[in-house]
């Protein structure tokens, strides 16, 4: 990923907050039929990350365990246009752009039909989400009929993978002045884009 040092995310508590909220990733492997990108959702499991996919999706077929892949965690994002820049007035000097965060997870997958491992990466789905979005009411796996779970966990495939290095981008604007940085920030918010918004005015690291 092209990512020049005034971009280039390194706060470690930043990077894990990208991923922790915004866990649908692509993620990409090379198949014998070329590159193929799923959409999945991705827990923190220790070091690693859990998944898993359909058992009708090939991709647990065609990637052999130990191959790379990469996990693209998106978060938030905006177009910038000129006008918002406050120097504009005063210089001209000023160009559309767009402001995001990612995070690019290199990591080697290996896949398992496990029962255990299935039920392991349920519950890390829903622990971390159920609980998020109905609190004491979240739904368990146990709230499920014994006969349906079990044919529920043979119809998909977990996986691990082990990251062998992360890198990530913070691009908020930084090359330009605080004036203009908050200027970005005020519109970006006023169009319902928080999360960008909130990133941009976060203090530098010391």
């Amino acid at each position: 990923m092209y990512s020049p040092a005034h971009f280039t995310e390194t706060d470690q508590a930043e990077i894990e907050r990208l991923i922790d909220t915004h866990p649908l990733a692509a993620l990409v492997a090379m198949t014998g039929a070329g590159l193929d990108a799923n959409h999945l959702p991705l827990l923190r499991d220790g070091e690693g990350f859990v998944g898993h996919v359909a058992l009708a999706n090939a991709l647990h077929r065609e990637v052999p365990d130990g191959a790379p892949v990469l996990a693209i965690f998106h978060a938030g994002e905006g177009y910038v246009s000129p006008n918002w820049y406050p120097s504009k007035a005063e210089t001209h000097k000023a160009v559309p752009t767009w402001n995001y965060q990612v995070v690019h997870v290199h990591a080697r997958i290996t896949w398992s039909h496990a029962d255990k491992d299935k039920r392991r990466a349920v519950a890390l789905l829903t622990a971390r989400h159920e609980k998020a979005v109905n609190g004491a009411s979240a739904w368990k796996m146990g709230d499920a009929p014994t006969d349906f779970l079990e044919e529920l966990l043979g119809k998909f495939v977990a996986f691990r993978l082990s990251v062998e290095r992360i890198e990530a981008k913070s691009k908020l604007n930084q090359n330009r002045s605080p004036a203009d940085i908050a200027g970005v920030a005020d519109a970006l918010s006023g169009q319902g884009r928080t999360g960008i918004a909130a990133a941009m005015r976060r203090p530098p690291k010391a």
